[in-house]
């Protein structure tokens, strides 16, 4: 007769043959995941209770919380490239150890007596900058470690992990405190981060995407924005991060009021809507990657934001404990739903050279829209009811639902990510330096007559590849003087850049320009020119004799 425990175990046994917790490695990289993520949010309510007692201010007690999310607005493009750039293991144990230090630092002198609140705001900010540069690396970190296949299960789990955290996190800290006092508490909260020191052992380290001459931290942060720009896929997925963010961000500033005085809880009614809050969001990211086999990213995201428009509608409307318990159940799935369906597709679209900085933007439009939107939505709660500002803020997202009924995300394909590798050599009679520049290069076709809509039809759609690798300019030229020849020129700022530019090419970048190659006339072959440009130096050591005739252009 089978014992409960092996039937349990029965059960559970095809749930983890399907999840990437069956790979060792991610494993061990997942495990440290859930160690940072109940350090992190541990420090920042102990840090908040701490502030609370040194100091009656208000303000002071806010600007805990800006002291612990200000490094991400002001670092975190920074962090996205230079987790591109550097060893993302030796990155990632650096954070740790950041966080590990500031936060036992600011412990100890709690337990000590010698806190005040300059040295906590710091300390505070201090954490919250390793956090920062932690972030993009470890996202950017899953792919290295689990199957594309797995890739949305895997990003799952890292959403449920930070729920779960979020929800367990300042009830340990609290029970912690309550027992030995908030400096144990800290000493306790810094111990979790030796998980992810230990955990990041299982990351290899992985080759650079483009090898040669490494990008500059300055030229990286360019790059990454420049990919972001000219990358319809990105542009999507940063416009819904910032418009739901901006609107959700209402019900996580004003939830403390609406448990106060909506609904005439206390600390602990609060800490209930809290926790139901994180398990509607582990509910949720448990059963996304199923969705997402079965839906589009789309679908998923769309029908997610709905679900947070009613959710909310609900916590507003009501006065009802048991009422807006099951608002903020929901509001949690929907905010898993929205927020880790499009890390996914950030991730799945991003390919290896860009991915970190990729992250990094999407995290900064998530700030940025709770940081902004937070604000707004709390003037607006200072001059009218919590409930209408919450139901105006339900309000202003679903006007927002339909003004982007055109930006459309998806998850993407192989074929976006995978580098080209059948790159022709390049025919150079003297290798120039790695920062010469800038580089023009001209495409010359020949296109009959009838094929010249459909070849600049296909022309333009090369665009954009151009652009998010690395050209500064880009444009089709046609020959006035012969009909049927069209240049495509563009502009890249070095030579070293150029060559990224080329490695940086994927198998979906090529098939767009093997289509363009498709109308060129057969008879003629198409002509590729390189050109460095002349510093001013250079134009000053000329021959010394008189120049020869001048010719007419």
């Amino acid at each position: 007769m089978p014992t409960p425990i092996s039937t349990v175990s029965a059960r559970l046994s095809p749930i983890f043959a399907a999840s990437p917790l069956r790979n060792g490695a991610f494993r061990a990289f997942y495990t440290g995941s859930v160690g940072t993520a109940l350090g992190y949010t541990m420090q920042a309510s102990m840090a908040a209770w701490l502030m609370a007692t040194l100091t009656p201010s208000a303000l002071m007690v806010a600007l805990v919380q800006s002291a612990s999310t200000a490094p991400f607005l002001l670092f975190g493009l920074v962090a996205g490239s230079l987790a591109d750039i550097m060893n993302r293991r030796k990155l990632i144990v650096v954070t740790q150890v950041v966080m590990l230090v500031s936060t036992a630092l600011l412990g100890a002198i709690a337990v000590t007596g010698l806190v005040g609140p300059t040295s906590l705001l710091l300390l505070t900010f201090l954490c919250g900058a390793g956090f920062t540069f932690y972030m993009p690396a470890q996202q950017a970190s899953i792919n290295d470690l689990v199957s594309r296949a797995d890739l949305s299960r895997a990003v799952a789990l890292g959403a449920v992990a930070f729920n779960v955290a979020r929800a367990i996190g300042p009830a340990m800290a609290g029970a912690i405190a309550a027992w030995l006092g908030s400096g144990s508490a800290l000493l306790a909260s810094s111990i979790f981060f030796l998980l992810m020191i230990y955990g990041v052992r299982s990351l290899k380290t992985v080759e650079k995407a483009i090898p040669g001459v490494p990008e500059t931290l300055f030229a990286g942060v360019q790059s990454g924005l420049r990919f972001a720009r000219h990358s319809p896929a990105m542009r999507s997925l940063v416009i819904l991060n910032l418009s739901f963010t901006a609107c959700a961000s209402a019900l996580w500033a004003l939830l403390p009021l609406v448990a106060r005085d909506q609904l005439g809880l206390g600390p602990g009614g609060f800490g209930l809507l809290l926790g139901t809050f994180g398990a509607g969001a582990v509910v949720a990211a448990l059963g996304i990657p199923g969705q997402l086999q079965k839906r589009s990213l789309d679908t998923v995201v769309r029908a997610s934001v709905l679900l947070w428009i009613s959710a909310t509608l609900l916590v507003a409307a009501t006065q009802m404990t048991a009422v807006a318990l099951l608002g903020a159940f929901f509001a949690g799935a929907a905010w898993v739903g929205v927020l880790a369906s499009l890390s996914a597709g950030t991730q799945s679209t991003a390919p290896a050279w860009v991915r970190a900085r990729a992250v990094s933007i999407n995290l900064l439009a998530v700030q940025s829209g709770l940081a902004v939107g937070s604000f707004l939505w709390g003037v607006l709660a200072s001059a009218a009811e919590v409930r209408l500002t919450i139901a105006v803020s339900a309000g202003a997202m679903l006007l927002l639902y339909g003004l982007n009924h055109r930006v459309h995300v998806e998850l993407g394909e192989e074929a976006d990510v995978t580098p080209y590798s059948q790159l022709p050599d390049l025919a150079v009679s003297v290798e120039p330096l790695p920062h010469d520049g800038p580089v023009l290069v001209q495409v010359e076709y020949r296109i009959d007559p009838e094929n010249r809509p459909a070849f600049l039809h296909a022309v333009q759609a090369v665009e954009a590849t151009r652009r998010r690798n690395g050209a500064s300019s880009w444009r089709v030229f046609r020959d006035v003087a012969e009909d049927g020849r069209f240049v495509e020129r563009y502009v890249i700022t070095s030579w070293a850049e150029y060559v990224r530019l080329r490695m940086r090419m994927t198998v979906a970048d090529r098939k767009l320009q093997n289509r363009v190659v498709e109308f060129q006339r057969k008879d003629v072959p198409i002509r590729i020119s390189r050109l460095i440009g002349i510093s001013a130096e250079e134009m000053q050591h000329r021959p010394d004799h008189s120049p020869g005739p001048t010719a007419a252009h």
